[in-house]
């Protein structure tokens, strides 16, 4: 009887579970990638995309509105999730104090469009709203 009792608890802890995973939504906008600058050109030549690199600092207001207003839009994320490798660096940390001097900032944010070879395609500094993030990345695909 413990034993019935034990399976039934499980089962119903299972399906549980499960109704809530389903239940989650599935996350808007872009999709940043977790890795090293080394690993996201190594993906970007796998997959022949290019890397979309938002530079930014901690304190920087624009690049905090882009965060919360631009790069969660469903348009922009479907768009830059399918044709490119999104890669955000805070500039003044870690790999961005490395990447500084071969990408420089001309204001926060300055945003990237770069080849897997590492060379910039397209560049621009400042705030976009998610119009002109479609604009900008419909530029770097037609260079």
């Amino acid at each position: 009887m413990k034993t019935l009792r034990l399976v039934v608890i499980l089962l119903l802890t299972g399906l549980t579970l499960q109704t809530n995973a389903s239940d989650e939504p599935k996350k808007e906008g872009i999709q940043f990638f977790h890795g090293t600058w080394k690993q996201a050109l190594a993906k970007a030549k796998a997959e022949n995309k290019m890397i979309f690199l938002d530079a930014y600092t901690t304190w920087c207001g624009p690049c905090k509105w882009m965060q919360t207003k631009s790069f969660p839009n469903k348009q922009v994320g479907d768009l830059y999730n399918s044709k490119f490798i999104n890669v955000k660096l805070d500039m003044e940390a870690g790999e961005g104090l490395k990447l500084i001097d071969r990408y420089p900032v001309e204001g926060f944010p300055t945003l990237f469009f770069i080849d897997y070879e590492g060379e910039v395609v397209l560049k621009e500094a400042g705030a976009k709203t998610p119009e002109q993030l479609i604009s900008f990345a419909n530029e770097a695909i037609e260079q």
